[in-house]
């Protein structure tokens, strides 16, 4: 018989950590805590198999799993002295969901479970506390009634607002067992009158409604956008968590709070976290009451009155603090935990692998490590090599005047200015126009993890360091601040006032994640430091990795950028970009409205000096690093002009005809650009182009040479190669220029002459190829392009549709498709390397800043990935990784 159910508790467990993909994150770790003998209260856990049945087989169950679901609940009323369903001594439970991979509040949880009309009055006696027996069953009825029978959140709220009116009260603390009696007979009300029937009592029913809530939760509109902005495959499913409920709300010995053994915001080796007296856990992350403070340190660091748990509970914050260090020495990692405090007594809920930003993340990994907690290896694969992005871009310059009309909680760090939105619908049609924007909340619920995803920042008026915005932003590295107190929103009217002042929507504010302040307009920026943690883990990175590292780059600035970012070269400069510079335009549509040869060289020694300056510039730079020159790629008509004011001023430069201009244009026109003339194409047809390219290099190289007394490696690559023949043509023309330049000057340098691999038939063919190239760099768009028959500036709209049909896990020009393009790339290399075995092989298209794509580089033998500037440490790390023979262990 399949196991479908596994139970934890009273010291012992049937699952344990490694049982992840089974029993979810939440409760593998339940299950761990419990084998440590850490105080958990028991409860079972509802395998991700039985999710995977659930939604196989028509939204049923596995015949066998009541019986289990019943034996299990009988563990925890043995374990616990209650019964489910009791009047005398009722066990109430919990049912939460527990994915895999961590998915903060996506998924739905239902609290309290198990009361009713009846066995509220049993938790009355056996508490001696009515109020907290009433406040509880309003709070189940309420979540209950949301999350499963689909009655909204508002309708109960409403209710509650006006209790407290007519009561002339402020808070949910002041109201009385008698107060809580008429509000749960007010929401029985509005149930039955929503839905026609009345709020289940029976617990049976309740139990099995709950589990099927959090089922089909999994499946809910912002659990598939949070997996598909995290890559979290849907098959995996999620389990169900049924635990013993204990209470933080039962009285001032009560409590419930959120910690991380470390500071998720700065890496700090401190304990972080919040707490609220007398309360659930909800409170703390909803943001509905404004929580307290962990330590002393941190409540007097940041000047707050309310008391911190260590000075209200000394002994339960010790045994709190034992606990931190016990789980963070067992996984070896920063952990996320969930408690309860009841009776005095010290409940762990739950315990995770914190979320964190990415320079906590850095800092705690190379923390551990010289900490002899983890090893160097295991501190590399910590770190998320997309996540370094945030790290890499500028911060708020501190020299800048800064307007401050608000302050909160640091809740996420960084820095972002952006236009105020109100909405997360808002904010992605905002965004869709090009428009960066701040998404400004009073508090964020899971539903707003669309507008999340594309504001540049998020700003919220209540909620604290582990609210939803707070933890959210720190997953996505985004600057959050967060309870910003005196932010007063006004939805309706799209506006927010702070110190007197009214924010409209579409107005510029800035936030600083670092420090919680919000201030008006746009606040300049400074570049980032790379040195400290970050310095020692790219060091550590390094003597790892064996792939090397350049960069795409042909302006002075991207190279010293790349260069100050550790590239080890320029794996590719697209020398058509330094084409449209206003001083060459000229001469290069009159290169191209030239009718003979002769007309084209005369505008092609107007040309020669610019070029040359620019790859001086770039081999200065560059010094004793390879510098890979792809020569002319883009078809001609791209560089004429297309409105008839443009082609006025061109002829009248070029002295010439503006139909002179208009018949060239007609003429260059193709229907198909990107497969028409072209790459090497425009070489054999007119060599000279590609002569004065090469002269030009030649004689920088020279100058550069001799002034550094440095080498100079130039790699000369020819684009759109498919025939031996054509590089064996362009690579004359190269090597003649040289000689010339050579005996010219009465210098020789070293250089090497290769081809850009971005046709299948290039690939198929390239053992023959690879007798005159000494090196193949992969251009992976074009060769995308080419192998899949698909555009890339055309196939946005489907490829969204393929994504989600699964035809394509992912955008194949993001991520290297590695059944078809990455199949192509091994057989290159492979007849490549038979011919020539000292080849060597890059690749060069936009896939070498993606970490997935380098492992695949990684595996295929190849020498180096180039990327833009800013994603060399990315790929620095993801090669690392690779050689490491993993994929990121990402936390960040």
């Amino acid at each position: 018989m399949t196991k479908w159910v596994y139970a934890f508790g009273g010291g012992t467990a049937e699952g344990r950590s490694e049982m992840k993909n089974l029993l979810g994150g939440k409760g593998a770790n339940l299950a761990e805590m419990a084998n440590l003998g850490l105080p958990v209260p028991p409860g079972f856990t509802v395998t991700t198999e039985v999710c995977t049945y659930y939604y196989d087989n028509g939204q049923t169950y596995p015949a066998e799993l009541k019986q289990q679901v019943e034996a299990a609940l009988g563990q925890i009323e043995k374990i616990m002295g209650l019964r489910f369903g009791a009047v005398d001594a009722p066990l109430l439970v919990s049912v939460r969901s527990g994915a895999r991979a961590s998915m903060p509040g996506m998924m739905d949880t239902v609290l309290n479970l198990g009361l009713n009309d009846a066995t509220v009055e049993g938790l009355a006696a056996r508490s001696g506390d009515p109020r907290f027996a009433y406040d509880s069953y309003r709070r189940f009825i309420q979540m209950y009634s949301d999350v499963v029978l689909g009655v909204e959140h508002h309708h109960f709220e409403e209710i509650l607002e006006s209790q407290k009116a007519d009561r002339e009260l402020n808070l949910d603390t002041e109201l009385t067992a008698d107060d809580w009696k008429k509000v749960v007979a007010a929401y029985k009300d509005k149930v039955r009158a929503e839905l026609g029937r009345p709020f289940p009592q029976t617990v049976e029913d309740q139990l099995w409604g709950a589990v099927g809530a959090v089922f089909g939760s999994w499946m809910n509109q912002r659990a598939i956008t949070y997996r598909r902005l995290h890559d979290i495959p849907a098959q995996w499913g999620t389990a169900v968590n049924i635990q013993a409920m204990v209470f933080g709300n039962m009285g001032e010995d009560c409590a419930t709070g959120v910690a991380f053994t470390r500071d998720p915001s700065t890496g700090v080796n401190e304990f972080y976290g919040e707490y609220l007296v007398n309360a659930q856990g909800e409170d703390v992350v909803a943001g509905i009451r404004t929580p307290q403070y962990l330590t002393r340190a941190a409540r007097e660091a940041a000047a707050a009155e309310l008391p911190s748990m260590e000075e209200v509970m000394p002994a339960v914050f010790a045994d709190l603090d034992d606990v931190r260090h016990k789980l963070e020495a067992h996984f070896t990692d920063m952990q996320d935990l969930e408690f309860t405090v009841e009776k005095s007594k010290l409940w762990m809920l739950q315990t995770r692998t914190g979320k964190r930003t990415t320079s906590a993340a850095l800092k705690i990994a190379v923390d551990m490590a010289r900490e002899g907690l983890i090893s160097k290896q295991q501190a590399v694969l910590r770190i998320d090599p997309t996540g370094l992005d945030q790290l890499l871009h500028p911060t708020l310059d501190p020299n800048a005047e800064r307007i401050v009309v608000a302050r909160g909680l640091p809740a996420s760090p960084g820095a972002a200015s952006g236009r105020v939105v109100f909405s997360a619908e808002d904010a992605e049609a905002w965004t869709k126009i090009g428009e960066k924007v701040i998404l400004v909340r009073i508090e964020t619920s899971p539903e707003d993890i669309g507008g999340m995803h594309v504001a540049q920042g998020i700003l919220t008026s209540r909620g604290g360091m582990t609210s939803h915005a707070a933890v959210v932003a720190r997953g996505m590295g985004r600057p959050c601040v967060a309870g910003a107190g005196e932010v007063r929103i006004d939805y309706r009217a799209k506006t927010f006032r702070a110190l007197g002042k009214v924010v409209n929507e579409g107005d510029v504010i800035t936030l600083d994640g670092a420090t919680g302040e919000v201030m008006m307009g746009a606040v300049p920026t400074v570049q980032p430091e790379l040195t400290g943690d970050f310095g020692t883990l790219m060091e550590w990175v390094d003597s790892i990795r064996s792939l090397k590292v350049r960069a795409n780059a042909e302006t002075p600035l991207d190279a010293a950028t790349a260069r100050r970012f550790g590239a080890e070269g320029i794996g590719l400069c697209r020398t058509e970009h330094m084409f449209f510079d206003p001083q060459r335009i000229i001469a290069v549509r009159e290169m191209i409205l030239a009718s003979d040869e002769a007309g084209r060289r005369h505008a092609l020694d107007k040309i020669l000096p610019y070029q040359k300056d620019d790859f001086v510039k770039l081999f200065d730079i560059m010094r004793g690093l390879p510098v890979t020159i792809r020569l002319l790629d883009p078809p001609l008509h791209e560089f004429l002009p297309t409105t008839e004011e443009e082609m006025a001023e061109v002829a009248s430069a070029a002295g010439t005809d503006v139909a002179v201009l208009r018949a060239r244009n007609n003429q260059l026109h193709e229907s198909n650009p990107m497969l028409g003339h072209r790459g090497c194409r425009l070489g054999i047809t007119y060599p000279e182009i590609y002569e004065m390219q090469a002269r030009a290099i030649f004689q920088a190289a020279v100058e550069v040479s001799k002034a550094t007394g440095e080498a100079v490696v130039p790699e000369i690559m020819i684009p759109l190669v498919g025939t031996k023949k054509e590089l064996d043509l362009m690579k004359a023309v190269i090597d003649h220029a040289a000689a010339e330049v050579f005996q010219a000057t009465g210098t020789t340098l070293h250089y090497t002459v290769g081809t850009m691999i971005e046709l299948p038939r290039a690939a198929l063919a390239a053992g023959k190829i690879a007798e005159t190239a000494e090196f193949f760099s992969f251009g992976t768009n074009d060769l995308t392009q080419t192998t899949l028959g698909m555009s890339r500036d055309d196939s946005g709209p489907f490829l969204a549709v393929y994504r989600q049909k699964g035809i394509y896990e992912h955008d194949p020009f993001a991520t290297l498709d590695q059944e078809g393009v990455g199949e192509l790339i091994r057989i290159a290399v492979e007849r490549g390397r038979k011919t020539r075995p000292d080849l060597k092989l890059g690749i060069c298209g936009e896939h070498g800043g993606d970490p997935a794509s380098i492992g695949f580089c990684q595996r295929a033998g190849l020498d180096y990935v180039s990327c833009s500037p800013y994603r060399v440490p990315i790929a620095r790390l993801a090669a690392a990784q690779a050689a490491l023979g993993a994929g990121a262990e990402s936390t960040a």
